[in-house]
């Protein structure tokens, strides 16, 4: 049996930490199971002062956490990126990556959407803030939907919020009602539940927040909305890219 299949999140961490530091011991549990794995080895000084020191399977196995860890990130990205531009080529202004405020119930939460966009208009009315939560992984998903302050976030600062799910990793039904579904395949963004549309007055901290950001660069079409025009359809839930 291989030692490090039953390793957790915390054993990898930890040994990440060894990496780091001078190795000290913890002597704890996560400790004696790195230790098992053949992952740390004991080193005792001349002084008689033991440290612990990550073995050359160690560092493989740290290797291949990071190698798996950019995988996950680089797939995501793209999503993020494919739904900012496809926002942006709809005639919205779309920012990815914001750290921002929300108040939900009677404290402050920080909240960082994966996309997060406004229409292309001088009238406030018609702004129609929308958030995009990306994800690519079901147990980022899973994680993802037990935090309901972070959904309630993303609630106070938009008028639309979606899931956007990598093709198969979850059904639409296990999304919250509240929030809308988009499913991402190869070569679409397709509608699988339409996100509840709220009235939503953008408070100033968001607008200081929009101000200090920068937006992604938009693809300037023919069929894009005039400063100011109502549109007819929202792009929130487009179905292509």
């Amino acid at each position: 049996m291989n030692p490090t299949a039953t390793l957790a999140t915390a054993h990898r961490r930890r040994l990440r930490e060894v990496w780091r530091s001078a190795g000290w011991p913890c002597q704890d549990l996560i400790e004696i199971d790195l230790l098992a794995a053949g992952l740390l080895e004991r080193v005792r000084s001349p002084q008689g002062h033991e440290t612990l020191r990550v073995t050359d399977a160690g560092v493989l196995l740290l290797a291949e956490t990071l190698q798996r860890n950019r995988a996950r990130r680089d797939a995501h990205e793209l999503l993020v990126e494919r739904v900012a531009r496809e926002m942006a080529r709809a005639g919205r202004i779309a920012w990815r990556g914001l750290s921002l405020r929300a108040k939900v119930g009677e404290a402050w939460a920080m909240a960082m959407p994966d996309v997060f966009s406004i229409r292309h208009t001088t009238v406030e009315a018609y702004l129609h803030p929308v958030v995009h939560e990306i994800k690519v992984h079901r147990s980022d998903l899973l994680s993802d939907l037990r935090s309901a302050a972070k959904r309630a976030a993303y609630l106070q600062l938009s008028s639309e919020c979606w899931y956007v799910i990598r093709e198969g990793i979850a059904a639409p039904e296990e999304i919250p009602p509240e929030c809308g579904v988009l499913v991402a395949s190869e070569g679409a963004l397709d509608v699988a539940r339409p996100a509840p549309k709220r009235a939503m007055a953008m408070p100033f901290g968001l607008w200081m927040a929009l101000a200090r950001a920068t937006p992604i660069v938009g693809e300037m079409g023919a069929d894009q909305m005039m400063l100011g025009d109502r549109p007819e359809d929202d792009a929130a839930g487009s179905t292509s890219p």
